[in-house]
């Protein structure tokens, strides 16, 4: 490990020395942590349980087929014995090849002792033997339905990740290095930063500090286009943006962002943001920055946030331009709301929204892509239960949830650079932003979880019912613009490509590289990703692929010269916040400042 002999012993002995405060701070850890008791109505609880289902069928599955079960043993087996071998060659000083390679991106097994010490190469080929025989096992049982195997290869994928080398301070030859310089002070600082993790956790999850949050402030560094607050209610903040051009387009544009998330993923930074962007191409841009609501917020409803969110802004808008018509850009489930407001207003025989714009949005939910593994009744029926309780959904549970999709590196590399290595994190914005979480209201998320994920009613006809009124999204007359991603675990780009099949109007999808979040931010400027584009839109998103160009740059451009060709948009004058709406306060405003531990109370 390149550590010098004469330093060896007293740096031993200060380890064991702190070793011994470590395990004492472990004891308390631990007591904390169960004297907080689950119950039946913990959805952890009730999603272990329908775990627990989904397990006695693949058990019953493998017991049809006992054979295949003993050829995969009798391969581990036979497998372990090479590993055995290729060790003792390489303890020797002998070039063997190894039996078992980690999977192409897999960034835990970088540390070159993971390769060049035999001990710790036969301990990371041991692990990845085995976990690689596990999870083949699993792909290859017949008989198993899709939804099964799905939440089966999460959870065994969650255990064999957990169980890596890299995660254990006496396993991992970067921890052993830092801890024999430092007298093992790195386990010291990870404990203290461990529990004040803990308690800024919710329950029955740990929100890994991701990024240094005290390197970032919304509207100080982050969030800082200028603007202004001009209309606002229980539900949101409405931004009018202060123009850069010297004329702008006469039809306004509304920005809807998710309300699970904060909007100013959209507004990081002066050089990836694309409301900032928006407003130099020349349009007067309208933001919705929602509310971070509390329990007093319990009773609001899908409904609710179409009416105090699109349609107030629509009606504001008009107070603040003078125009009625108005271009709509929806992100992820700001465009599944912009969806069901088009569907609403078109029964209503109105059509303010003259063209759609739906990022990253599914409006059919019969692929929901990997959170799909915890949408089922019995998780829901429990998440009910304690929204019922709270009056909320805490942000920082579904946090936590997302994270897991990607566990090595949204969780396990944190958790070993903070609590085993000792170090602080990063300054990272986007971390930040992902770590800014948001909480739901107990109804609302209740009806989206349900007639979206659960029963996909979206796409009947008449399937959904807002405000007395019947949706049917196949009434949709306007043209749309449907932008997805190639790498999207969230919005799955095959399942998000139903929108424009379903909608009725002039409809063009463009798929953009990368995921969810970069491929959706992703400036001119750096010229990265790439797009694809079609004009024919086939049922098969497959054959839309096949037959589809690859451009340069990004999609920005494109949508540019789309929305320029929906008419009436002519160049006026430019318009000043404040001029037709009162300023109430500057952008981005106060309440995409308002974190989780400030409204749980209100």
């Amino acid at each position: 490990m390149n550590v010098p002999k004469e330093s060896m012993e007293t740096a031993i002995r200060d380890y064991y020395e702190v070793a011994g405060q470590v395990a004492e701070q472990y004891g308390h850890l631990l007591q904390k942590a169960i004297s907080q008791p689950t119950s039946a109505e913990d959805p952890a609880a009730s999603v272990l349980s329908d775990f627990s289902k989904s397990f006695q069928e693949l058990g019953e599955q493998l017991m049809k087929n006992p054979a295949r079960l003993a050829e995969a043993q009798m391969e581990l087996l036979k497998k372990q014995q090479q590993l055995f071998q290729t060790a003792t060659l390489k303890f020797l000083g002998k070039e063997v090849a190894p039996v078992a390679t980690p999977e192409p991106g897999d960034k835990r097994f970088k540390d070159e002792q993971w390769n060049e010490n035999p001990l710790f190469d036969y301990i990371k080929q041991l692990y990845l033997l085995q976990g690689q025989t596990l999870m083949n096992m699993i792909k290859g049982t017949e008989g198993l339905s899709e939804h099964s195997k799905q939440k089966i290869e999460y959870f065994v994928r969650q255990y064999i990740n957990a169980l890596s080398p890299t995660n254990f301070a006496a396993l991992n030859p970067e921890v052993i290095r830092k801890t024999l310089e430092s007298g093992g002070k790195n386990l010291l600082d990870g404990m203290a930063q461990l529990m004040k993790d803990m308690d800024d956790s919710v329950k029955g999850a740990l929100n890994v500090a991701m990024t240094d949050t005290s390197a970032f402030q919304v509207g100080r560094n982050l969030a800082t286009t200028p603007g202004k607050v001009v209309y606002q209610n229980d539900l949101m903040q409405l931004i009018q943006y202060t123009p850069t051009t010297a004329k702008t387009f006469k039809r306004p544009l509304l920005v809807i962002p998710p309300f699970i998330n904060k909007f100013y993923i959209l507004d990081m930074r002066e050089n990836n943001s694309f409301i900032k962007w928006l407003v130099d191409q020349g349009h007067t841009v309208f933001c919705i920055s929602w509310v971070n609501p509390g329990p007093s917020l319990r009773d609001k409803g899908f409904e609710d946030y179409m009416q105090e969110g699109p349609l107030d802004a629509i009606a504001a808008i008009e107070k603040a331009t003078g125009e009625k018509e108005v271009n709509a850009i929806g992100y992820c489930l700001g465009g599944t709301l912009l969806a069901a407001t088009l569907a609403y207003l078109k029964k209503k025989k109105k059509e303010p929204i003259k063209a759609a714009t739906f990022l990253a949005t599914l409006t059919d939910f019969s692929q929901p892509g990997e959170i799909g593994v915890f949408i089922n009744e019995t998780a829901i029926s429990a998440l009910e239960k304690q929204m019922n309780l709270l009056g909320f959904y805490d942000g920082r549970q579904m946090a936590f949830s997302f994270n897991t999709l990607r566990e090595n590196d949204l969780f396990w590399s944190f958790f070993i650079n903070n609590y085993l290595k000792g170090e602080r994190p990063a300054a990272f914005d986007l971390l930040y932003w992902n770590t800014d979480s948001t909480n739901l209201p107990a109804r609302m998320h209740s009806f989206y979880l349900r007639n979206m994920y659960l029963y996909n009613k979206l796409i009947e006809k008449d399937g959904i019912e807002l405000n007395g009124v019947k949706l049917d999204l196949r009434q949709i007359s306007v043209p749309t613009y449907f932008l997805s991603t190639a790498q999207d675990h969230i919005a799955l780009w095959q399942a998000t490509y139903t929108g424009p099949l379903l909608m009725g109007g002039k409809n063009r999808f463009v798929l953009g590289g990368s995921g969810h979040i970069a491929g959706v931010v992703n400036p001119p400027a750096q010229n990265k990703y790439g797009y694809w584009t079609n004009d024919n839109l086939p049922q098969d998103p497959n054959e839309w692929y096949r037959n589809a160009t690859q451009n340069e740059g990004s999609w920005w451009n494109d949508w540019q010269q789309w929305v320029l060709q929906q008419g009436n948009m002519e160049e006026v004058d430019v318009r000043q916040p404040g001029t037709g709406l009162e300023v109430i306060e500057d952008a981005p405003g106060r309440y995409v400042k308002q974190r989780i531990i400030d409204v749980l109370h209100k």
